[in-house]
């Protein structure tokens, strides 16, 4: 089992813990109830400091066993990095912070801590929370717990703050959008043969707990709103596709949604154009844009969002077998358009296709976001930094971007144009699913952007941010949940009632 983690607040005045935690700044000592306790030890600060070569610079630890003066089996000093007078931290080092110091207490296989915040503000302290649950998150459900396992079975971590209350209701909205960034992680990291499309859609039924209203379509309602490219992707599973349609109303009656959209493959073999063997098994994680949409809507409702949102994943299995689509099958979406197949492995846009056209054509909404593990291409473009951003609104690209510099969670608009359409023109049919390597992750956008209109749309391929990047000081998991905070944010600072 899972270690458990218990987060409280409590008045700056320090209670006894196995470790206490203290923060001091970069080139100063700790400040307020942290220069008590410091002084409580009897030591030089410069010197002990200039001896163990402790400057300040964040995530740096100074650990004192047995500290003299104060009950608890170590004394951890952190760095905070620049002191506030000189460049005030941002809430994205906050989350770092708390996430640095998860892994720390993991190492010190901790039980009780006390961690010292009298100084910081009330988002500050809830920042630092979310980095700790964050960090702390482990998937491992699979994994019998070892003899000789020294981990306790629970984490209490108390936050020592001036304003209790204030802190709470911070730490509580914030929770809310940690969880479902939990949950996305969760949902990629589950092994396709017990997260297939019936029981994603099943995980998707739990959230009208929250108040959201969930609706599934199956192959037949499919059929009948000519899904054909969709279909076309699942016609090679045994698994059948689903429509899953979450709607959040906690805006006005009369305002138009927000729609989020997401691919949603449990597994990609690639079909027909199979793909290599080597690292297959990570195509569990192909249902990354949808895990990131659910775990959107779970943090809206968590959180009661004043906004009118709906999310739509596409849920199918591309596998290759003898009813599989074929490269130069043409087929016929929604929308009306027709596409040829050149490669079986362009799946997910063929997906994305049929629900960015349903989504629209039913919801009206006033902006529509999709997201997707797309293409490598965006993996060879911007690595694990960004995530690839295309959009026919400058607005909303704006929007985006702005969001992700305040989470942390960064965006790197790539372009658009005419130019790209002919690389996807076909012999056969309107389109084609495939343009080859050059502009990969482009072209794709230029193909999804047929399905879309008028209406302010961005694309995000979230392939290099959501499986397996290099590990983060909040994330040492293989799925990362990357978007749930990103994309909460953007609701909260454009489109959420005051």
């Amino acid at each position: 089992m899972p270690q458990a983690l218990s987060i409280r607040t409590a008045p700056s005045a320090v209670q006894p813990a196995g470790i206490v935690v203290i923060y001091a700044a970069e080139g100063g000592a700790p400040q307020g109830q942290a220069a008590a306790v410091w002084a409580s030890t009897g030591l030089d600060f410069a010197k002990v400091t200039a001896a163990a070569g402790f400057s300040g610079r964040q995530g740096q630890l100074l650990d004192l066993a047995a500290p003299e003066g104060i009950d608890a089996r170590r004394l951890f000093v952190l760095g905070a990095g620049p002191a506030p007078g000189e460049s005030r931290s941002s809430l994205a080092a906050w989350t770092d912070r708390g996430g640095s110091l998860s892994a720390k207490l993991a190492a010190a296989t901790a039980e009780s801590v006390a961690v010292v915040l009298d100084e910081a503000l009330p988002g500050e302290v809830a920042e630092l929370a979310a980095g700790l649950r964050l960090r702390h998150y482990r998937f491992d459900k699979y994994k019998a717990r070892r003899n000789g396992d020294a981990t306790p079975e629970t984490l209490t971590v108390t936050l020592y703050v001036g304003d209790p209350a204030a802190a709470d209701v911070a730490i509580a909205d914030r929770m809310a959008t940690v969880e479902g960034a939990l949950l996305a992680r969760d949902l990629v990291n589950e092994p396709a043969n017990v997260l297939g499309t019936e029981e994603f859609a099943e995980r998707v039924r739990a959230l009208t707990g929250l108040g959201i209203e969930v609706e599934v379509l199956g192959e037949v309602e499919l059929a009948a709103l000519d899904m054909h490219a969709m279909l076309a992707v699942a016609q090679g599973s045994a698994r059948p596709p689903r429509l899953a349609i979450m709607r959040w109303t906690g805006g006005k009656p009369t305002d138009a949604p927000i729609a989020f959209v997401g691919k949603g493959v449990v597994f990609d073999s690639g079909g027909i154009s199979i793909k290599p063997a080597a690292n297959m098994e990570d195509m569990k994680g192909d249902m990354g844009g949808a895990a990131v949409v659910t775990g959107l809507m779970h943090a809206l409702a968590t959180r009661q969002a004043k906004v009118n949102a709906v999310g739509l994943i596409g849920l199918v299995e591309n596998m290759p077998s003898g009813t599989s689509m074929r490269p130069g099958d043409i087929v016929r979406a929604a929308s009306g358009t027709t596409i040829e197949i050149v490669n079986t492995d362009a799946e997910g846009r063929l997906v994305l296709a049929d629900v960015l056209w349903y989504a629209q054509q039913r919801f009206r909404p006033r902006a529509l976001v999709d997201l997707a593990t797309l293409t490598g291409a965006v993996l060879v473009a911007l690595g694990h930094e960004h995530a690839g951003l295309f959009s026919n609104s400058d607005e909303l690209a704006q929007k985006l971007t702005a969001a992700g510099l305040v989470t942390g969670e960064r965006v790197w608009r790539l372009p658009m144009g005419s130019g790209y359409d002919k690389q996807i023109e076909s012999r056969f049919a309107d389109i084609r699913n495939s343009a080859g390597r050059p502009a990969g992750a482009i072209t794709a956008a230029q193909f999804l952007g047929r399905f879309v209109g008028e209406l302010p749309w961005a694309h995000l391929d979230i392939l290099g941010v959501s499986l397996g990047p290099p590990h983060t000081e909040t994330n040492s998991s293989w799925a990362t949940g990357w978007g749930v905070s990103l994309l909460d944010r953007l609701v909260r600072d454009s489109y959420e009632a005051p």
